[in-house]
């Protein structure tokens, strides 16, 4: 063996050396990965050709490894790390030549291709990742950092600190709307740095809170690490659970799980909104406690009043928190009595299946005892108990037809039990509402009447929907009955926008928070997966920044803002009517309704090509889109290269080497433990991309392998992989800072910045480790 290792080690150290070399040799990262695949595959052929590499592998037909078996030890158990006193045997670490693994990495970078780049599952969501950099670059260009950052600046720039809090709001805002790293701390950095050294703020205070702030669209959804991450999770944690149940005796993961091993881009994005929420509240939290312990270094700083009218604490209070309040409360209160709740009277055709065991018990012995292992024994005699009334019953009834008279029966007991008030209408009217309730705390001393007529609307399409709208009335005529009510409180919400108009804070947050609502919460609530609701905000993002740009020319902005409307008339009516005109019988009411919104989708569509237009006209759209074709053929790149390099590691057994030394740790969660660090100490010399490509494959199968949850563990990994931005040498945020920053800051101003913000983010891992539920909380109250 060469230098007393093996020669697998010594493939791994000549894969990571081509790599790190490849990175400092100055090509793009993207083309020196995959060449760092190919040359160390070369160096490590020739070696191998020369009969330098010598793996040692244990010897499966000596007498101690036939005792290992006998005495129930199972092979995947067995492992030089674990047994290093068993006989090994001599082999090339290329078991059948060079010549035959070259033709299995060639085939196999054909098949990968395929699967991930060009055809496979995993192609429509990582189509996401393009439309959230659009939507990212878009809202980027539209100048909307700048407005949030001056508005953010009078609200919080009287506290001390003021300003680096206010870095962090708008870092957390712009990460829950861009969610472009690079884009986000450029802009801020451009904006708010020669402020905050004008004002006399520390040097090193202001850079770190720029750069770590800016690192925040890395966890805050919609996060493009996420959608990375998620595509590689939901494929490792359902392969690596299967081997663990073909370990543990069992058919398959279902059985011992007792659940699907699935977890999605959605789920993901659900567990990272807390942990991001908290990673922008621990910054906020520090630099105000800096600024308290050196008031010199982080002064208050007054910006002028805003332009709304000025308010009394108590009419604040009263409109911004306890009326709002009231309301929600009152609608939660009145749920949970069924005044309101959902009307839906449909009835299934076919009975529902007879109900199952929570948990399989027609298994094995084996898998039993993995199973009781695993869940307890409470929960396998509740399952056992659940079998046997299920078996005295007649065991599971098939799912059958249902009678018209069973059908109709059913349906008259919906309709009983239907709420009063239907939970679409209440939710509606209660936004609208909370618009009208906020304008009359922005400006207490308008004139109230319309305000008053808007909320009455309120109150009369309540008392509508109770007299005379039932569970069995056509969408048409639901429209019908509140017609008048939602003309009233339109009137109303008409009047409230323009007062909320008047107010800077509303005015520059309302149009970003709106798109930010409709993109999250179609994908947090379920309505939809990651890629169209990517589409809708790249969409909303253009049209958005068409409006600015009209309004920065002095034209009207009419035909956006009815192209908006336009586009909630689609989804509203899309929601409440049959549109499937191509069915036999087809009421007048969903056939005026196709109608309706074929022609809002017609509307919406050329409002869309009209913003396009005018920012191609101002030449935005150009650099826009370049810059969106820049940054995701990186990523597809780099996604191609990194196949490349695994494969090579794959070919000479480097997988399996790191694979079953991790294995060989009976505690799994030291095994994670060691995995973090391995991603933490990587993130100083590796981009998150790489990590994610390159390392999260090749440890994936272990970690996902074992009995964490695997929304905890993704995280996890990607709390981890922010600090890649920061960490120096190569953290990128440094870098992006660094090139936008006044003389007067040094590079060793940076540096010594960000050194708390990485603390921060040590220490929000470690509140993650000891407190997962603050993962799991969301995904468990929101499901699938």
């Amino acid at each position: 063996m060469l230098f007393g290792l093996d020669g697998v080690e010594i493939g791994l150290i000549i894969v990571f050396l081509c790599l790190f070399g490849g990175i400092l040799s100055g090509f793009p990262v993207a083309f020196a990965i995959g060449g760092a695949g190919v040359i160390s595959f070369a160096i490590i052929a020739a070696l191998d050709s020369a009969g330098i590499l010598i793996h040692q592998a244990i010897d499966t037909g000596s007498a101690m490894y036939a005792d290992l078996i006998a005495q129930g030890v199972k092979p995947d158990k067995i492992s030089i790390f674990r047994y290093p006193d068993l006989p090994t045997e001599a082999y090339p670490v290329f078991a059948g030549g060079w010549e035959q693994a070259l033709n299995r990495n060639i085939s196999f970078v054909v098949n990968r291709m395929n699967e991930r780049v060009l055809a496979g599952q995993s192609i429509e969501t990582l189509l996401a990742v393009v439309m959230f950099v659009l939507m990212g670059i878009t809202l980027e260009r539209s100048k909307i950092a700048n407005d949030l950052l001056t508005t953010m600046a009078r609200v919080f720039g009287p506290l001390p600190g003021g300003l680096a809090v206010s870095v962090v709001v708008v870092g957390a805002f712009l990460a829950a709307s861009t969610g472009i790293v690079g884009a986000t701390v450029v802009t801020m950095g451009l904006l708010s740095l020669p402020t905050m050294l004008k004002n006399g703020y520390n040097p090193k205070l202001a850079t770190g809170v720029i750069a770590a702030s800016g690192t925040l669209g890395q966890i805050i959804p919609p996060s493009i690490v996420i959608v990375l991450l998620g595509t590689l999770a939901g494929d490792l944690y359902s392969a690596a659970q299967e081997d663990r149940a073909q370990v543990a005796g069992c058919s398959d993961a279902l059985t011992y799980l007792g659940e699907p091993a699935v977890v999605s881009v959605g789920t993901l994005f659900q567990a990272a909104l807390i942990p991001g929420i908290m990673l922008a509240v621990l910054y906020g939290l520090y630099a105000f406690g800096y600024a308290l312990f050196n008031p010199k270094e982080a002064p208050a700083v007054e910006f002028g009043e805003s332009t709304g009218e000025v308010i009394t604490r108590g009419e604040g209070l009263t409109w911004f928190l306890g009326v709002p309040a009231a309301l929600i409360a009152g609608v939660i209160l009145l749920g949970q009595v069924n005044v309101i709740g959902s009307q839906n009277v449909i009835v299934d055709s076919f009975s529902d299946a007879g109900k199952t065991a929570s948990l399989r018990t027609n298994v094995s012995a084996e898998c039993q005892a993995s199973m009781i292992d695993l869940h307890g024994q409470l929960a396998w005699d509740t399952a056992v108990a659940e079998q046997a009334e299920i078996d005295a019953a007649g065991g599971v009834a098939e799912a059958r037809a249902l009678t018209e008279e069973e059908r109709a029966t059913q349906r008259v007991e919906k309709i009983a039990a239907a709420a009063p008030i239907g939970s679409g209408i209440a939710i509606g009217f209660l936004l609208l509402a909370l618009v009208l309730t906020t304008a009359r705390g922005v400006s207490p001393s308008a004139d109230s009447r319309p305000l008053l007529i808007g909320g009455a609307g309120v109150l009369l399409a309540l008392g509508v929907d109770i007299a005379l709208i039932s569970p069995v009335t056509t969408p048409g005529w639901t429209l019908i009955f509140v017609a008048l009510p939602l003309a009233m409180t339109l009137y109303g919400v008409r009047y409230a926008a323009g007062l909320l108009s008047k107010n800077d804070l509303l005015r520059v947050v309302f149009p970003p928070l709106v798109l930010i609502i409709a993109v999250l919460g179609s994908i947090l609530g379920g309505i939809t997966n990651p890629t169209p609701a990517a589409a809708l905000g790249a969409g909303g993002a253009i049209m958005l920044a068409a409006y600015r740009k009209l309004k920065d020319q002095e034209k009207s902005g009419a035909i956006i803002i009815w192209s908006t409307f336009a586009v909630i008339i689609m989804i509203l009516v899309g929601v409440n009517f049959d549109l499937r005109v191509n069915q036999t019988d087809v009421a007048t009411e969903n056939l005026i309704a196709f109608f309706v919104a074929k022609g809002a989708y017609l509307f919406a569509m050329f409002g869309l090509l009209y913003g396009c237009w005018v920012l191609f006209r101002g030449k935005v759209l150009s650099p826009i889109v370049r810059e969106t074709a820049k940054v995701t053929s990186m990523v597809f790149t780099i996604l191609i290269g990194s196949q490349l390099l695994n494969l090579v590691v794959i070919s000479f057994g480097g997988e399996h080497y790191i694979q079953q030394f991790l294995k060989s740790f009976d505690n799994e969660l030291k095994v994670f433990l060691i995995v973090m660090v391995v991603l933490f100490v990587m993130g100083f010399v590796l981009d998150f991309l790489e990590i994610i490509y390159i390392v999260i494959p090749i440890v994936g199968p272990v970690i996902y392998g074992s009995y964490f949850d695997p929304k905890w563990v993704t995280i996890m990994i990607a709390v981890n992989l922010q600090t890649s931005f920061l960490t120096p040498p190569f953290g990128f945020a440094l870098f992006y800072l660094r090139g936008v920053a006044p003389k007067e800051v040094t590079t060793g101003h940076i540096y010594k910045g960000i050194i708390p913000f990485v603390l921060i983010q040590v220490l929000g891992l470690a509140i993650l480790w000891f407190f997962p539920s603050i993962v799991t909380i969301l995904p468990a109250l929101i499901g699938n």
